[in-house]
């Protein structure tokens, strides 16, 4: 029952930031709303780690480490997040956590490059399923003006980023402790964006209201802090088994886009949804097949 309510926890809250960031990005340009997201969520887990933590492994990190930190939060937080946020502003909120679950399927692809693993077929089937499901929950989207083509561009730009990204943290020897790595990831995320931040945003088109601070705090203390404690759990139990969570993301988040900003719920969101929902269990179902009962 623990586990259950964890991976439920975990699917709520990550479905949840797409309406967050709907909501922010109403007070404040996206970058600026990303930024201040990012400090306020690197700083209090790095604060965290370190002042509370007594492990010994909870360190600085060193010479190589701060390289593979970088990397890892210049693809996870600067493209990735900063990608998705502007993303999030030409882009209906149901469609963003669509988006996000098709995930694990550019990930199959990816590694098939950079690891030199060939893709078997059912991952193949997963990967048109997923495509295909988010072109149709998309299509009447553009017609009415929730969506636009360059908001979708960049929402897959940014999901090539996090896969990416993932691909990346697979092939990483880490020494750090989950909290210390995803701590320093966001904090240097941020510092990389900010440039941008300056050059592209007007600071004096920010509002800070309660709809700033409130989506601002929500991003970065329930999904970047919360649900990614929960996530990392998730995984320490069964890698696979925490994949699966992963599904029931689309469904929270239209729910979430209909009952706070009224979008559209319509036949080809349904059906959009359960081609990308029977393309993650098609790009799993070997996986699963393997994996042990306890």
């Amino acid at each position: 029952m623990k586990n259950l309510g964890i991976g439920l926890l975990f699917s709520i809250l990550w479905s949840s930031a797409s309406v967050a960031t709907k909501f922010g990005v109403q007070s404040a340009p996206p970058l600026i709303l990303a930024n201040v997201r990012f400090f306020i969520a690197g700083i209090l887990l790095l604060c965290f780690s370190y002042i509370f933590a007594k492990d010994k492994s909870y360190r600085l990190p060193r010479k190589n480490e701060w390289q593979q930190l970088a990397l890892f939060g210049f693809l996870n937080t600067t493209l990735y997040l900063g990608l998705y946020v502007c993303a999030m502003k030409y882009t209906a909120a149901g469609i963003g956590s669509l988006a996000v679950s098709t995930n694990p399927l550019i990930i199959v692809l990816l590694s098939s490059w950079w690891l030199s693993r060939k893709p078997k077929a059912e991952e193949w089937v997963g990967i048109t399923l997923g495509m295909a499901g988010v072109a149709l929950a998309t299509y009447p989207l553009l017609a009415d003006s929730y969506t636009t083509v360059g908001g979708v561009t960049l929402l897959l730009i940014s999901m090539v980023a996090v896969s990416a990204a993932s691909v990346y943290y697979a092939t990483v020897k880490w020494e750090l402790p989950n909290l210390l790595i995803n701590g320093w990831q966001v904090f240097l995320g941020g510092i990389f964006l900010l440039p941008a931040t300056f050059i592209l945003s007007d600071f004096k088109a920010t509002v800070w209201d309660d709809t700033f601070w409130f989506s601002v705090l929500w991003l970065s203390l329930a999904v970047s802090i919360l649900g990614l404690i929960c996530w990392f759990y998730l995984l320490r139990i069964d890698t696979v088994k925490a994949s699966l969570w992963l599904f029931l993301c689309p469904l929270f988040g239209f729910f979430f886009a209909w009952w706070l900003m009224d979008e559209p719920v319509t036949g080809y969101t349904i059906a959009g949804t359960v081609l990308v929902i029977g393309g993650l269990y098609a790009g799993q179902r070997t996986k699963l097949a393997k994996t042990p009962k306890v």
